[in-house]
């Protein structure tokens, strides 16, 4: 998306900041060693006096769908906001495409790297078809000339979303599932290579989330997106995730397949509940059920 325009603009989803801040020095990429998409080493970010992200080193597989999960205040949304240079590292650095993120001009970065953040912020009365027109301006030129390509590109994203019948409506006679999709439209809009988005399904019924989860597979499996989310749902998680990232206390405490990372052992150090994790039926994947005090297996003590 493009926060250059509204409060969730590129320039502003990007993090844009003066070049005089200090930021953690450059490490190049060693030899022979392909970088990931996204890429966080020896991260440290926090708030003031508080850190809340330490030491933390992570890479995002180019081209997968990555799931980061852990209980509240973990330090998730942090991280997200680190990644795409909302927050400046106090040490480490963040690597986009193998650069230091936060020594990129803004619109290179834009131009790469979309942002949905929890709460995205409309400008009164915009249509929807202007909204998601917004995602278009890091492209445009130095005249800010609009292009047939951009037609193409807001009218696909239009399209995808399932939102062209809205187009003409202000955002805020939406609901909240259509006001959602108009927002992916709007980063879809922008065609990054790499799309972040913190928790997604937030506020939305359990069809508004399959059907947005739905549509951001469709973008990595058709146009090879690199999509990186934030989730609370465990089981949507581990059906929708190529690579999971389980976060406690501001650290990586497991990552890798649903398969490999959603465990009874992990369950409960993350969220200090017993589980029991068996196959989906429907897709294959992990599903958890959390075993609380009143709900125990036949013949297990309380």
């Amino acid at each position: 998306m493009n926060p250059a325009e509204t409060t969730t603009s590129a320039e502003e989803a990007t993090g844009a900041r003066a070049a005089s801040e200090s930021v953690a020095p450059d490490t190049e990429t060693e030899a022979g060693q392909v970088p990931g998409a996204l890429e966080a080493r020896g991260l440290s970010v926090g708030y003031q006096d508080r850190v809340v992200v330490e030491e933390l080193d992570l890479v995002i597989p180019r081209g997968q769908v990555t799931v980061v999960v852990g209980p509240n205040a973990c330090g998730k949304s942090t991280l997200l906001r680190s990644m795409s240079r909302l927050l400046r590292p106090r040490t480490g650095q963040v690597l986009l495409e193998g650069e230091a993120i936060h020594r990129m001009p803004a619109r290179q970065v834009a131009r790469q790297l979309g942002l949905l953040p929890q709460t995205p912020v409309a400008p009164e009365g915009i249509s929807v078809s202007d909204l998601v027109g917004r995602g278009r301006h890091p492209h445009l030129g130095m005249f800010g000339r609009w292009s047939a390509e951009d037609d193409e590109a807001v009218a696909a994203a239009l399209d995808a979303t399932n939102t062209g019948a809205l187009a003409d409506r202000s955002v805020d006679e939406l609901s909240g599932g259509q006001r959602q999709r108009v927002w992916i439209a709007l980063a879809l809009a922008q065609r990054t290579g790499v799309l972040l988005l913190d928790e997604p399904t937030t506020y939305l019924d359990v069809s508004h989330q399959v059907e947005v989860l739905d549509l951001l597979l469709d973008l990595n499996q058709r146009e090879g997106t690199t999509v990186v989310m934030v989730l609370h749902d465990l089981n949507l998680a581990a059906r929708y995730a190529d690579h999971l990232v389980a976060m406690a206390d501001g650290q990586v405490v497991a990552e890798g397949s649903p398969q490999a990372v959603m465990t009874p052992q992990t369950v409960r150090r993350l969220f200090g509940i017993d589980s029991q994790v068996m196959v989906d039926p429907v897709s294959g994947t992990p599903l958890m059920v959390p075993i609380g005090r009143h709900h125990r297996p036949a013949g297990e003590a309380a």
